[in-house]
């Protein structure tokens, strides 16, 4: 079994406050990017790849090829996956991969969304998608970084 020491939704993905603090919290070695547009976007790749720390191992997959290749990471990988939206989470929780804590970071404001907290607005179809997830036991917390404390998870239902 992939050894995924956190999973976590952010719009920007890998940036300065993913690499600096979330990584270097969670004793990661790996990034793994599971994100469709990201694993084909070369400038997008270059970006994120100046924001990682030093000696981390980044990986841009798609979401399929997460799903069909995660199962044969090594124990010694400590994966930190960083996904986009909690769509991205559920299609990989729901093709088997073994998410069982989801950090929800960063989800910018947008039309048609609400705001739940300070960095996290989300619509209808995110709010089902955080059901669905909590129903298949993932566990969801609500932290923008590793020294705050996490916001209440029921905001996001309301």
């Amino acid at each position: 079994m992939p050894n995924i020491v956190l999973t976590r939704i952010d719009n920007r993905l890998v940036h300065g406050q993913v690499a600096t603090q979330w990584y270097g919290s969670i004793g990661a070695n790996l990034i793994l990017v599971a994100n469709d547009d990201a694993a084909g976007n070369k400038l997008r790749q270059g970006m994120m790849d100046m924001a990682a720390p030093s000696g981390a191992a980044m990986r841009y997959w798609t979401l399929e090829k997460t799903i069909s290749t995660i199962h044969k990471a090594s124990d010694k990988q400590k994966i930190f996956l960083v996904c986009e939206t909690p769509q991205d989470v559920l299609k990989l929780v729901e093709g088997g991969v073994p998410i069982k804590k989801v950090n929800i970071g960063n989800m910018h404001m947008a039309d048609g969304k609400r705001q739940v907290v300070g960095s996290v607005a989300v619509n209808d179809d995110d709010v089902a998608c955080f059901k669905k997830l909590r129903e298949l036991g993932v566990e969801l917390e609500i932290r923008r970084v590793p020294t705050e404390g996490a916001e209440n998870i029921e905001k996001l239902f309301k």
